[in-house]
Order: structure tokens, then C-alpha cells, then sequence
């Protein structure tokens, strides 16, 4: 379990970033953390692996507090938080091979990740990784002839072959097309299933929370003004969080997707 108390973040230009999140988040469940431009969004998944050092408030990964480790430990646990970036953070001159071992680098010593020597173990796991997300023909490729697409599905390979307890996921589809960004979606979604992997999700597009998370947190001006279901987002909720906008037509939309996923999904089984 994932727990948040009363953290703060203010930056030393006087803004408060965070305003005292309170939240807990239990072991496999995926959450979607929703709001505008600078409501505090990647602060927040950023404060939980101390990328972004709280100001204030407590933060714990099962029964480590996080907030006071020193940097050795911290290391230690960061290993247990698989982080999955917007912009693909990928090494471009490397394959997707070693990309992916580089989840490992934290579990190896200095010389072995130097001359790249890593456990069979942590290597047939890639490879089984890069399987199941249709990666394996693109194993010896280099990370700058890959697609969005692709680039993302090595980061999540990268991400889930540390073996984390807990998934930060920071903008998954905002370079990505419909498609692939729905893909890319629920592709975190099934492997958080197989793997009983909490997640938070921080995105932009109210569709793809609704259709892909369990439970959705929305953020305004660094607080937390709706924590629910997906289908609690209503007119009234979403006006509060973003604004005035017609969002009768995106809940009319999200709906129309959720029944061509459920017919996708049946036709797709009428042919296997």
C-alpha cells in the first residue's frame, strides 16, 4: 500500500505546488490522477520517489517511510517504484535490449552494469517481458528507430523488470496517436492485473481515465477536489476540477468507447 500524509510542496518561488495530499492507494489497484496544467499532478508522483523532495508530510511504501530515508536507502527503495515517463526517457544509442536491462542497474555491482554483464535470470525476464508486449523482433534494434509506440512499451519492459511494487506513470500517451495511446492503456492496465501492481497514472485525457483506471483522483491547485469511481465524474464534478466546458458530450463519449471495447473484445474472441 501506497500512503500520502498531508505532503506539501512549495518551490522556493513562494508556490505551493501541494497543498496537503492525504490519500492511500491499496496494493492492485490502478488510479488515475486527473487535472489541469499546474494543479500538482507530476509534483505529486514526483514527491512519492523523491524525485521532488516534499516540503512537509510523510509518505509511505508499505511500512517504509520514504520521506526520512537517507540517500542509500532511498536507492534501495526506489527499486520498488517502476517509473514510466512521458517523453520515453530511453537511451537512444542503445538497443531496446539494453535498454530494458537498465531496470536491473540498481541490482547489480558497478563493474557488472559497466561491461553490461547481468544475471540469465534478469535476461531471459526481458525477454519474457518484451514477449508479452510484442516487442521480442525488435530486441536488437536501437531505441531511435522505434515508434512512440514502441519506445513506451520499452519503458513499461524497463519499468516492470525491477520488479516494483508500485507504478508511477507520468503522461503515458500525450506523444502517442488514439489508437496507440488506448493501447498503451490498457496494456498497464492487464499487466498490473497479472502482476498485482498498484499504479498511479498521472493524464490529461478524462476518456482514457475513465475507460482504463479503477478509481480516479482529481487535482486542483495542488488539492484533492474528487476522489471516486470513474463513473463519479459527472458535469458538476468535472466543471469543478477543470472548469466550464460541454462535458455532457465526453461522458456520452466515454461511454460509446466502453461498449466498442466490450464488442471489440467479443468479436475478437468470436474469431479465436
Amino acid at each position: 500500500m501506497l500512503r500520502l500524509e498531508n505532503v506539501r510542496k512549495r518551490y522556493k518561488t513562494g508556490d505551493e505546488a501541494l497543498k496537503g495530499v492525504t490519500l492511500e492507494i491499496p496494493d492492485g489497484q490502478v488510479i488515475a490522477l486527473i487535472g489541469p496544467s499546474g494543479a500538482g499532478k507530476s509534483t505529486l508522483i514526483r514527491c512519492v520517489n523523491r524525485l521532488v523532495e516534499p516540503t512537509d508530510g510523510k509518505i509511505y511504501l508499505a511500512d517504509t517511510e520514504l520521506t526520512t530515508l537517507p540517500p542509500g536507502a532511498l536507492r534501495k527503495a526506489r527499486r520498488r517504484m517502476g517509473m514510466i515517463f512521458q517523453e520515453y526517457a530511453l537511451v537512444e544509442r542503445l538497443t531496446v535490449m539494453e535498454n530494458v536491462m537498465s531496470g536491473r542497474l540498481g541490482y547489480v555491482g558497478f563493474w557488472q552494469s559497466w561491461f553490461r554483464k547481468f544475471p540469465k535470470e534478469d535476461v531471459r525476464e526481458a525477454y519474457r517481458l518484451l514477449d508479452r508486449v510484442g516487442l521480442m523482433p525488435m530486441a536488437d534494434k536501437r531505441a531511435d528507430e522505434l515508434s512512440g509506440g514502441q519506445r513506451q512499451r520499452v519503458g513499461i519492459c524497463r519499468a516492470l523488470i525491477q520488479n516494483p511494487d508500485l507504478l508511477l506513470v507520468d503522461e503515458p500517451t500525450a506523444s502517442l496517436d488514439p489508437k496507440t495511446s488506448r493501447q498503451i492503456m490498457r496494456l498497464i492496465n492487464e499487466l498490473c492485473a497479472e502482476r498485482g501492481l498498484a499504479a498511479i497514472i498521472n493524464i490529461h485525457d478524462v476518456l482514457l481515465a475513465q475507460m482504463y483506471s479503477q478509481r480516479v483522483v482529481g487535482l486542483k491547485l495542488g488539492e484533492i477536489v474528487y476522489d471516486g469511481p470513474p463513473d463519479g465524474l459527472t458535469p458538476d464534478v468535472l466543471t469543478e476540477i477543470y472548469g466550464e466546458e460541454d462535458w455532457e458530450a465526453t461522458i456520452e463519449k466515454v461511454d460509446e468507447e466502453e461498449n466498442g471495447d466490450t464488442n471489440g473484445t467479443q468479436n475478437a474472441e468470436a474469431v479465436s
